[in-house]
């Protein structure tokens, strides 16, 4: 079911997203999609009522595609002028963290990702007149699969949106297709 073009998504802005400001969509993930909906919806505050998953077609554009090895090379040498930068105008370096309370091991709170890939993509567009439209990355998340293995439970590919023409197609999903207790 197509959902109506006029309903704008809301990019997230919080200092702690893991590719930096942007409407954020799980790639070929929607049990996970769901998943999170529904770990939000239980918070204390949380706006989401019932807990659902949009898809879309997306062409990302221009992207900052940090499953490209050139990318997060990019994004290590970034780093270093980041640091620079922060130590020149005497600011804290941003730390990744827990949320409090919740048992958490991810790290899932990515204030020092957030702020150097927004340095990035700043520079980018400021040094070289390259301006993303998106930003993909993967996420190894969760605990093991099995004992010792490197391939964690909720592991997922994200792309931010920071072009909003970039999505070129909204729809709902039915349940049936990725949930398991339907």
């Amino acid at each position: 079911m197509a959902l109506d073009d006029k309903a704008p998504l809301k990019p997230s802005d919080n200092r702690f997203d893991w590719l930096g400001g942007g409407i954020y969509f799980w790639e070929h993930g929607p049990q996970r999609a769901y998943e999170w909906a529904v770990d939000q919806s239980k918070r204390i505050g949380s706006k989401i009522t019932k807990p659902t998953v949009l898809g879309a077609q997306l062409d990302l554009g221009i992207c900052l595609d940090l499953l490209d090895t050139a990318n997060t090379r990019l994004l290590q040498k970034r780093f270093v002028n980041f640091r620079r930068f922060l130590r020149e105008n005497k600011l804290p370096m941003p730390q990744n963290r827990n949320p409090q309370g919740e048992g958490w091991r991810d790290k899932a709170l990515r204030f020092r990702d957030c702020a150097v890939i927004d340095f990035t993509l700043s520079r980018l567009f400021q040094n070289e007149g390259i301006k993303c439209q998106t930003v993909r990355g993967v996420f190894l998340e969760g605990g093991p699969a099995f004992p010792g293995s490197k391939i964690m439970l909720k592991s997922h590919i994200q792309i931010a949106v920071l072009d909003p023409q970039c999505i070129t197609k909204i729809f709902e999903l039915d349940a049936e297709e990725f949930r398991s207790d339907v």
